[in-house]
């Protein structure tokens, strides 16, 4: 496994980042959940990253489970608050003051630790002054309770403000968690390149793409049982933009490509957005350990520019590259 540091931070966390979201508490049963996590830690992963919401707390908890009794000081552990949680009241969602302090405490308790090396804004907040929610996250990092602080799915300009008040509060702002592959690059125009300026770098979910990028979803063919596309508690919601017959035959093309790698596909997709300087970790998630193993193969690999033209060659315009997308998915209000 190799490291990278996270934004201009002393802080090293592994290439590949174990992330729980759609498989603990609710996909995955919680022995199969550990296993995930012991096959993470057996492959030299050392960050994990989960969120409240993940069904609704539990995947907390599970993660909690998975990882006691492991040396605090060599782990990594990220979780982020924003969405409804609990009985999901109107303050229960949101980056207000009080649901800032609330949730962290109730994080912490649940992932069984003293403090979270990073505690993530899991989206914008529009409906709560930004001067607001960057006091909230700048005592709990005076309060010990977080050590960094991030964003996620923020948009470039969301990133510079924060960054900006962060500093005016003497703390550190170092990361962003977009999504982000081969088929979906809408942070490459306006995100990297702020961040990259401002000392922050990505976390990426999805490398995979839900799944699309290992090539298993065949135009017309049936979907596989058991897959993402198949899961009506919210993953086929998620893969549905890249189940089209357009993307799904210029995904099999890019296998002769990652056959020349020496990897599989699954490896050839994570491997690839960590050609991106300003990406510190790929988040990829597992509802077998086998599934972790094979993935953190990517660690490592360096990707020729021949193999970078030929999967933009192989991909064309079937690639999602507006930077307005980040808004366009983005709440436009709270959400209870």
């Amino acid at each position: 496994m190799d490291f990278r540091y996270l934004g201009n931070s002393g802080l090293k966390i592994s290439e590949i980042t174990y992330g729980n979201w759609l498989t603990h508490g609710s996909q995955v049963e919680n022995e199969v959940a550990t296993q995930c996590v012991r096959a993470a830690l057996d492959a030299g992963i050392s960050t994990f990253d989960t969120a409240d919401v993940y069904a609704n707390t539990a995947a907390e908890t599970v993660l909690g489970e998975a990882l006691k009794g492991e040396r605090r000081e060599s782990l990594e552990i990220f979780t982020k608050v924003y969405w409804p949680t609990g009985p999901k009241g109107k303050n229960d969602t949101g980056l207000s003051r009080k649901h800032i302090l609330e949730s962290i405490n109730g994080s912490l308790q649940r992932l069984q630790t003293d403090y979270v090396d990073l505690y993530q804004a899991h989206r914008y907040d529009t409906e709560t002054p930004l001067e607001e929610t960057m006091q909230a996250f700048a005592d709990v990092v005076r309060q010990g309770k977080a050590l960094y602080i991030g964003v996620s799915e923020w948009t470039a300009d969301q990133i510079r403000a924060g960054v900006e008040l962060a500093r005016e509060l003497n703390v550190q702002l170092i990361s962003s968690q977009p999504q982000y592959s081969m088929l979906w690059r809408v942070i490459e125009d306006e995100v990297v390149p702020t961040s990259a300026e401002l000392g922050v770098s990505q976390i990426v979910w999805s490398p995979i793409a839900q799944g699309v990028l290992t090539g298993k979803y065949v135009p017309g063919q049936p979907l596989p049982e058991g897959s993402r596309a198949t899961d009506e508690k919210g993953g086929a919601d998620m893969i549905s933009r890249f189940m089209n017959d357009d993307v799904l035959t210029r995904v099999q093309a890019l296998k002769p490509i990652a056959d020349d790698a020496g990897l599989t596909m699954a490896q050839l997709a994570v491997a690839w957005v960590l050609q991106n300087d300003n990406v510190a970790s790929a988040l990829v998630g597992a509802s077998r350990p086998e599934q972790v193993t094979d993935n953190v193969k990517a660690a490592g690999v360096k990707l020729d520019a021949d193999a970078l033209a030929a999967i933009d060659e192989a991909l064309g315009d079937v690639v999602v590259r507006d930077p307005g997308k980040t808004a366009e998915n983005a709440p436009k209000g709270r959400v209870v």
